[in-house]
């Protein structure tokens, strides 16, 4: 097939015309166009008055080398790429199964590649199926009776499952790994549009039911997956001078000997970190943002994104944004998981530190938008010398947690602050047009009390700047609810280029907690690479 890129044609244009432009594009004539299909989707919103749509197009026509001769200087128009994924080898028998230490999106797929490969491995989940643990998370909510080891962190699906389910994200991918994440998305139940619109997503409830598909997958093809079993220790042994790890230890007491683990953890769990770390595998400090949740209605975005005739455009959707503002202090500050038609969730895992972050459902039809406004922080900033400790990140996030949730009052009502008081320096006493959609509730106060002082004036002054991009984005209305503390991980577990870590052969660090991904797709990603990294170690020892 030939593969057109950069096909541009009206938001509202009918339905023939992209056959039409097909043609005109190709100078071909109808009968000589078999088929064509859609691969991507994106649309050009710069002028909201002509808002286009941008198209690659997959196309099947008569006498393809002949099209393709005359139309070789036009460097948008070229065979369509295999996008198939290929196993890159196969179990051989009798090995040691490898063992898979979370159920995020990257543990998610790094046992399913395995498990595709035929290496049965056994997938250990320390939270509850996903189903028991949306139960014990949305009481969480209503509630606010927090189970440290089942809520919007720790469970089958990881951190993403209580989110956007954004499935996009700007790591290269020349093999086209995330082209295979997407249609096991498909394949599980997530709508077929995810394959070709330029910013997919799925929403929670639909992820649901999605993962459930995906373990019953795993299970049918020889893995095991193990719920609430929480690894407390490794088992690593010295040879020759090197470290190998020998095994894993569990919270039951019971001991898995495996050659091969993978340790896809999520960003938030702080007690492994510790226990690795007091085992002496290598970790390095690692920047990461902090900062609130700005609330806004949608339609206000919506407005300022497509224009007021565009609103609510079905193709379109709900509108996000992408902001970014250097500020003169030296931080950076930047929107970060903006949510379309969503609301700002409870993300807490620890008694007593407060955390927020954001949720959308796949319709995206709430009354709100919201985004983190997040200011960057560095090892140099964290209260001890990072170098001595590399899990120094993970201090200074409980510390401001810990502020928060003593600002909102104490139990679980998170702090909260009107866009106009956090602008002029007051304490908020009182709500006005936004309603806020975090629960249990919110406290109006001042952030200031729970923010280090560089953030809050870095956010100050970016606010400003977003609002001369964004018309009403600064609105003195705008809720702030704080705070922002996991954008990312504050460590990374050191890795070598065949994915090991730099001091334990056998030990995999994967994925978002281990300072390699950002983001579903990107963490689902790594799990297939280091899932191909086992297999191929696998088999080429046995090959020596």
């Amino acid at each position: 097939m030939l593969r057109i890129q950069e096909l541009k044609l009206p938001l509202d244009h009918p339905e023939p015309a992209l056959r039409q432009a097909i043609l005109k594009r190709l100078a071909l004539a109808d009968q000589n166009l078999v088929s064509f299909d859609v691969f991507k989707r994106a649309y050009d919103a710069r002028k909201t008055s002509a808002i286009q749509l941008i198209y690659t197009i997959d196309v099947a026509v008569r006498d393809e080398a002949t099209v393709l001769k005359r139309l070789e200087k036009d460097k948008q128009i070229g065979r369509t790429p295999d996008t198939s994924y290929k196993p890159v080898a196969k179990a051989p028998a009798n090995l040691q199964r490898p063992v898979v230490v979370g159920m995020g999106p990257c543990g998610l797929f790094a046992g399913l590649i395995l498990a595709e490969m035929g290496f049965n491995p056994i997938i250990l989940e320390r939270g509850k199926i996903v189903r028991e643990r949306t139960v014990d998370t949305f009481k969480f909510w209503r509630t606010g009776v927090l189970n440290p080891a089942s809520n919007a962190q720790f469970g089958e699906g990881g951190a993403g499952t209580f989110s956007d389910g954004k499935l996009y994200s700007q790591i290269k991918d020349p093999r086209h790994l995330g082209r295979k994440v997407l249609t096991e998305f498909v394949e599980a139940g997530a709508p077929a549009e995810i394959l070709y619109v330029s910013k997919p997503h799925i929403g929670t409830f639909r992820l649901v039911s999605m993962i459930e598909h995906m373990r019953a997958k795993i299970e049918n093809l020889g893995g095991e997956i193990r719920f609430e079993r929480q690894v407390t220790d490794v088992l690593i042994h010295e040879r020759n001078g090197e470290k190998y790890v020998a095994g894993v230890v569990l919270n039951t007491g019971e001991t898995i000997e495996a050659n091969r683990v993978v340790m896809a953890l999520g960003h938030s769990a702080r007690d492994t970190f510790e226990m690795l770390h007091g085992r002496g595998i290598f970790f390095e400090p690692k920047p990461f943002s902090i900062g609130v949740r700005i609330e806004h209605p949608q339609s206000i975005i919506d407005c300022a994104r497509f224009g007021a005739k565009n609103a609510g455009h079905p193709i379109l959707g709900a509108a996000d944004y992408k902001l970014a503002h250097h500020a003169s202090n030296g931080r950076s500050v930047y929107s970060f998981c903006m949510c379309p038609g969503g609301t700002v969730v409870a993300a807490a895992s620890e008694p007593g530190h407060l955390v927020t972050n954001g949720m959308s459902q796949y319709s995206r039809k709430e009354r709100n938008a919201n985004a983190g406004i997040v200011a960057g922080v560095t090892p140099a900033d964290f209260p001890y010398d990072s170098r001595a400790n590399p899990l120094a990140g993970i201090a200074f996030q409980r510390h401001w947690e810990e502020k928060a949730f003593v600002a909102g009052g104490s139990s679980w009502f998170a702090p909260c602050q009107l866009v106009g008081d956090f602008l002029a320096n007051r304490p908020s006493t009182e709500l006005r047009s936004v309603a806020p959609s975090y629960k249990p509730g919110v406290t109006p106060t001042d952030l200031s009390l729970c923010l280090p002082d560089y953030a809050v004036t870095a956010i100050r002054e970016a606010l400003s700047v977003f609002g001369r991009q964004i018309d009403g984005f600064s609105m003195d209305d705008a809720v702030m609810t704080g705070v922002e503390t996991r954008t990312s991980s504050p460590v990374r577990m050191t890795r070598g280029d065949d994915f090991q870590s730099l001091n334990v052969k056998g030990l995999y660090p994967a994925g978002e907690g281990a300072g390699y991904a950002g983001g579903i797709l990107s963490a689902a990603v790594d799990g297939v690479k280091v899932a191909e990294a086992v297999a191929l170690g696998a088999v080429n020892c046995i090959a020596a």
